[in-house]
């Protein structure tokens, strides 16, 4: 999908009309309903000027900020208020921002900050916006607000944005010493991404590794590690467990990938990386959020979005935002698809120090048409052709997977000072997943296969409590940033007790799958791993001066694991108190805008229950231990940024023996290289590359591994991105992206050669206004060349490449 860099000064949206079904047409009735009442109610406020007092505005911080260029004094109060604000880098340029000392809000922070510069900051959504008066405001006290994307810059990486570093609190991208990404929500609506795979096409270290349709949607592999299950997603930084859950992707403010290791910051967890979703939170001004999408993707899935959010109360002590989706349709493979997602994101200031806040999340889903090919019993040297992606090839069943997730989480902010601040919160998530999926053991090269049903259930859960302090000290001349606190964290999966997976006949790859699976089963689960950890955790971020810091934390771990048989009976117990991840590192800022790094950080992943395809099935594995040295330089400019890292990850090695048998043995090795760029090239036309180099080695494993390559891990990827704004079509926004995956082995023995590919996709952008309304016109191509080709889900792990798709949309805001 491409990404797309639309123009700041127009905004989003529209209702096309089609043909649709009765069911669907009073759902999106029903939702234009709602719409119009909420509109109603907005159009009743008062049209006078009010400062804007919402919690994040309102919040008073110490500040000191030096004299210095504007977009960094801007980006320095972004970071202090934990807001995203955005600047076209043109306004900012050759401007200089005075000295700006004491305590205040952010309100009368970017006062100062913006005296004499001729901008004027007003609030949109969630974001606040730094721009020119506009005439309007000459002519009405309320101010024209210009919407960009919430805090994301078209021809930058953002990495003056915040994103969630766990335990180390928030800190921009630049101020971070590992390897991030953030995708915003601008460019989630201009690429209508729906897969977690297409969310980071813009990375090379991010491959995807699932399928929307699948049972493993949620499946992506980062620098050639797949991402664990049970942790290896969060949402505002709080855990979930996503297995075989593609989530709402309309509904997040920005998705933040922390690639490598995450032990301090987030426990346990797989060392490729973590995935933080970021809920739309409520609006940061007096201005409300009122906004309605219809979707279309090939072949015949449509879709209707709302976005609602406002304060209330004196003062606008009050807010919320709410986000509904309901998706429905036939698929490009003659699968279906039924969705419907809801969020509710509220918060409250309780007393001008206390802040209460509230995030919601509930989707139920139930997507089919989609096999899974393994290579386990495989004889051939190299794969057969790949197939269209249009072709399905499951059985008679479709190959259906059904999954509910809920996540809630609640908490208070405590403001003790301008410096020190107290969080608590509580976070529930719990996943039902119910899936037959088809897998197809791929024979020979010409395609002949055997086909077994999975039919399983599991259920996953997920309670967290945290208590967490941070603040600033001084000991002479130098700052102590400290952050300490404690966690308790319960975990646990349900399994079938009742679950199949055997054969049910034979097939070609090239021929209709003619195999029924009639079985109707009523699934019934036991608790088959129990998790507790008590945990504690601090970290001092020592600033010596302007260019260097140290960052030092350490985690203590008490972690209990508890495997369980079908009976109830206690079959394996994993205990191990005190466990220390330590994490260190170094920072040297040349320039306000650079940082070079060094960082070292060890990590713990949970044990995990061996799939019923292996002979070992069922079977829990003990933990793995991981390392990681990192060498990295981020910088950001104007009208450019890059990022450079080294890195070197040790984990345990786990791999399929010969006799099918799933083991933990030896250890294995990543390092590798990450190039990335994007910038302006002229005023309308902004481009970017992204690359990663990466060796993997299997080490001190049995003899047929020893020595490989990892399987399913690329040698290299490449990135490309480009866009450009037609001038002589004001608001008409094109772009096109391309992702290359290079050659890797399925197989841990250092067999059966995976094919390197290219996709590209294609898009445009058109912002208008109708009526008064600002309205989005939105055109994503995937897959322009309908490129036919493999890609791998771990060893011995195949899926079917996705076809060319259209996919339209239409927003209008209100």
């Amino acid at each position: 999908m491409p990404t797309l860099s639309p123009r700041a000064s127009h905004r989003a949206a529209l209702a096309a009309p089609a043909r649709r079904s009765p069911r669907s047409c009073r759902l999106s009735l029903l939702t234009f309903a709602c719409a119009m009442a909420f509109a109603a109610a907005g159009t009743s406020r008062t049209a006078h000027a009010q400062q804007a007092t919402s919690p994040a505005l309102a919040s008073v911080r110490q500040v000191a900020l030096p004299a210095q260029p504007l977009g960094q004094a801007i980006n320095a109060l972004a970071r202090e208020w934990d807001v995203a604000i955005s600047i076209d880098a043109s306004l900012s340029n050759g401007k200089s921002a005075p000295a700006v000392q004491g305590s205040m809000t952010l309100s009368q922070a970017l006062s100062r900050v913006l005296a004499g510069s001729g901008l004027v900051a007003v609030s949109s959504g969630s974001a606040v916006i730094i721009q020119r008066p506009s005439s309007a405001q000459g002519a009405t006290t309320l101010p024209t607000v210009l919407v960009t994307a919430e805090g994301a810059v078209a021809n930058s990486m953002n990495l003056q944005q915040p994103v969630a570093s766990g335990t180390l609190g928030n800190r921009s991208q630049l101020d971070t010493p590992f390897s991030t990404t953030i995708v915003s929500s601008q460019e989630i609506e201009n690429r209508q991404v729906t897969t977690l795979g297409s969310l980071f096409a813009g990375d090379a270290s991010a491959v995807p590794a699932g399928a929307t349709y699948s049972g493993r949607p949620n499946y992506l592999q980062v620098r050639g590690l797949r991402l664990d299950d049970s942790t290896g997603a969060k949402i505002n930084g709080l855990p979930v467990v996503n297995y075989g859950v593609e989530m709402p992707y309309e509904q997040f403010e920005r998705v933040e990938l922390l690639k490598g290791l995450s032990g301090f910051m987030y426990g346990f967890g797989s060392p490729g990386g973590i995935v933080n979703f970021v809920t739309k939170k409520p609006p940061v001004g007096d201005k409300p959020v009122r906004s309605i999408d219809i979707g279309y993707t090939s072949d015949h899935v449509w879709s209707q979005h709302i976005d609602l959010g406002d304060r209330f109360g004196n003062d606008g002590r009050f807010g919320y935002r709410l986000n509904a989706t309901h998706e429905e349709g036939t698929t490009y493979n003659n699968g279906k698809i039924n969705r419907d997602s809801v969020s509710l994101g509220l918060d409250a200031r309780l007393t001008p120090d206390l802040l209460w806040t509230f995030d919601g999340l509930y989707q139920k889903r139930r997507a089919e048409g989609t096999v899974y090919v393994n290579t386990s019993s495989f004889t051939g040297a190299s794969l057969p052709s790949a197939l269209n992606g249009r072709t399905n090839l499951t059985s008679s069943d479709n190959s259906p997977n059904k999954t509910e997730f809920y996540m809630m989480s609640t908490g208070l902010q405590y403001s003790v000072n301008a410096d020190w601040k107290i969080s608590t919160n509580y976070s529930y998530t719990r996943t039902k997943k119910r899936y037959q999926e088809d897998y197809l053991y791929l024979l020979t090269e010409g395609g002949d296969y055997r086909e077994s049903v999975f039919d399983w259930a599991n259920n996953f859960g997920f309670h967290q409590m945290q208590v967490m302090a941070d603040g600033k000290v001084r000991t002479g001349p130098i700052e102590h940033q400290l952050v300490f606190g404690a966690q308790r964290i319960s975990q646990y999966t349900d399994t079938a007790s009742n679950g199949s997976f055997g054969s049910i006949g034979t097939g070609n790859l090239y021929d209709d799958n003619t195999n029924v699976y009639n079985v109707t089963r009523i699934p019934q689960t036991y608790r088959a791993i129990d998790i507790r950890q008590n945990v504690l955790f601090a970290s001092d971020t020592v600033k010596f001066n302007d260019q260097w810091s140290l960052i030092a934390g350490g985690r203590y771990t008490d972690y209990q694991q508890k495997g369980r048989n079908k009976a109830g009976d206690v079959t394996s117990t994993y205990t191990k108190n005190q466990v220390f991840t330590p994490t260190l590192a170094l920072m040297y800022k040349p320039l306000a805008t650079t940082t070079i790094y060094g960082s070292y950080v060890e990590s713990l992943e949970a044990g995990t229950i061996v799939s019923p395809i292996y002979t070992n099935a069922n079977s829990v594995l003990s933990p793995l231990k991981s390392k990681q040295y990192e060498f990295g330089v981020k910088t950001e400019q104007d009208d450019w940024s890059a990022t450079a890292a080294l890195f070197r990850i040790e984990r345990g090695a786990a791999y399929v023996t010969p006799d099918n048998t799933y083991v933990q043995d030896g250890r294995v090795r990543f390092q590798g290289l990450e190039l990335g760029s994007i910038g302006k090239l002229t005023r309308a036309w902004t481009a970017g590359a992204n690359l990663m180099l990466l060796d993997s080695e299997y080490r001190r494993t049995a003899s047929l591994q020893e020595g490989n390559r990892v399987a399913a891990a690329p040698r290299y990827v490449v990135a490309l991105q480009t866009s450009y704004d037609i001038g002589a079509v004001p608001g008409l926004s094109v772009g096109m992206d391309g992702k290359y995956i290079g050659r890797s082995n399925l197989k841990s023995n250092g067999t059966l050669p995976m094919p390197s590919f290219w996709v590209f996709n294609a898009g445009a952008s058109y912002h208008t206004r109708v009526s008064s309304y600002p309205v989005t016109l939105r055109l994503a191509v995937d897959n322009i060349a309908n490129k036919r080709y493999w890609y791998a889900q771990g060893e011995d792990g195949l899926l079917i490449g996705t076809p060319r798709t259209v996919s339209l949309n239409a927003k209008i805001e209100f």
